[in-house]
């Protein structure tokens, strides 16, 4: 007993070699070119499926609303923002930078300075908004991005006629895009940021902590670097005319408008309900030049895309993805994740359990090796597959197991490559045993 388990001990060792030099030959790209299916699956998650099949559809958020600002001039978001505080929201939330891009302050480059006005009325209507939150950027120095570094030593701030008059928090989502007219794949946020020996909060933590302090504290307790969103809502790209909205059926979730959305031109023309807003957390940012247009700014693919894999459209605003995140620490419903530590060890178990049998069907029935280890392999796969999709959905723990996927796939070759190496050295010895016995 003691062979059998220490040669699948050793068996299952091989098969992680194999499986590390796979992997590093995979970082060498060598086959990227040919390999589509991949780059068209390279997005996927097996979670994903339950983001948007599995999960029960989730109640309209009523705490809060989001308010399209599209691309209006400086002295219409004022109007917007005095209209809105008349309301009396808890919060009010502007996921946009106000002042000039790049820096150039002059007014070639930053039209939008020509109207003193302008930016006189915003300013004011900041300053007389009790509890309003500003949008900052993440930022590298030059020094720092030469070493492809992941953190951040400085931030970048509207204005400071703007700026001074409200708290802020980091619009800076975890992405591979480089640039901001890349397209962005967006699963996750970073809750603070230590910048220039200041803990920073993200936009989303900072307008929870505006609204209810203790879950907001609650959630950066975690102690987590990065959080995985538990997307639950999107809006239908449409408008809702708010006045009838006592009446109006549409709220179900089976047509999917889970945020109230409202946009730029029924604020201006008083075409609202003030008991929306009343008490509640408004959030203002880009959602096209009108609600139900098409755009693709500031939009990102998110879990509850409806493609899956191959995906062709973007499918959240960066507002609603601000506002999945603000929904998820209220509700104190997180997504969960095990160590790395844990992948490892689960990974070998899988790994040692399937060689054993292997040995086991290998040694007693050899003539039906081929056919079981290949029914096994793939039961296997689909369990695995099928406990990460389930976990997810009913407890929101999400399984990384793709380390214990991998050796699965792998056991069944490794075992043959092993087992032929194993009888090639029994052979070499064996010949080198008798001659030595015939000398």
């Amino acid at each position: 007993m003691k062979k059998f388990w220490f040669q699948s001990f050793i068996i299952t060792v091989f098969v992680f070699l194999l499986l590390w030099g796979a992997n590093e030959a995979a970082d060498l790209k060598i086959f990227t070119a040919f390999d589509t299916v991949g780059q068209a699956l390279r997005d996927f998650e097996l979670t994903d499926y339950a983001f948007s099949q599995l999960r029960p559809d989730p109640e309209v958020d009523q705490r809060i609303v989001l308010v399209n600002i599209a691309n209006i001039p400086r002295r219409e978001l004022a109007r917007e923002i005095q209209i809105i505080n008349q309301f009396k929201p808890r919060v009010i939330a502007l996921d946009v930078l106000i002042n000039c891009e790049g820096g150039l302050r002059d007014s070639v480059n930053c039209p939008q300075l020509l109207d003193t006005l302008g930016n006189l009325m915003l300013s004011s209507a900041i300053e007389s908004t009790s509890n309003f939150v500003l949008a900052s950027k993440l930022l590298q120095t030059d020094s720092l991005a030469k070493f492809d570094s992941n953190e951040a030593d400085s931030l970048e701030y509207s204005d400071p006629i703007f700026n001074d008059y409200a708290t802020h928090g980091f619009v800076t989502l975890p992405t591979d895009a480089n640039y901001q007219e890349d397209v962005k794949q967006c699963r996750s946020v970073y809750p603070s940021r230590m910048v220039d020996g200041k803990e920073e909060l993200a936009f989303s933590v900072r307008i929870a902590m505006q609204y209810d302090s203790v879950k907001a504290k609650k959630f950066l307790a975690r102690g987590n670097d990065e959080e995985l969103v538990n997307f639950k809502r999107n809006f239908e790209v449409r408008q809702l005319r708010l006045k009838s909205l006592k009446n109006d059926e549409t709220t179900s979730t089976n047509f999917g408008t889970l945020y109230y959305v409202v946009d730029v031109e029924d604020i201006l023309q008083g075409n609202v309900l003030p008991e929306l807003f009343k008490d509640h957390i408004v959030m203002m940012g880009f959602l096209g030049e009108y609600v139900g247009q098409p755009s693709w700014e500031d939009k990102f693919f998110t879990p509850l895309n409806k493609i899956v894999a191959g995906r062709a459209n973007p499918d959240m605003f960066g507002l609603v993805v601000h506002a999945n995140i603000v929904s998820m620490i209220l509700d104190e419903d997180y997504v969960n994740t095990i160590s790395d530590l844990a992948k490892y060890i689960i990974a070998f178990f899988v790994c040692l359990f399937t060689v054993a049998l292997f040995i086991w069907i290998d040694q007693n029935l050899p003539m039906w090796f081929d056919a079981l280890s290949v029914i096994i392999q793939l039961l296997e796969l689909l369990i695995i597959s099928s406990f990460i999709i389930y976990a997810f959905a009913g407890w929101n723990l999400k399984l990384d197991l793709t380390i214990a996927i991998g050796v699965s796939a792998l056991v069944g070759p490794s075992y043959d490559i092993f087992k032929s190496l194993q009888n090639e050295v029994s052979r070499r010895l064996t010949k080198r045993q008798e001659r030595v016995l015939k000398s």
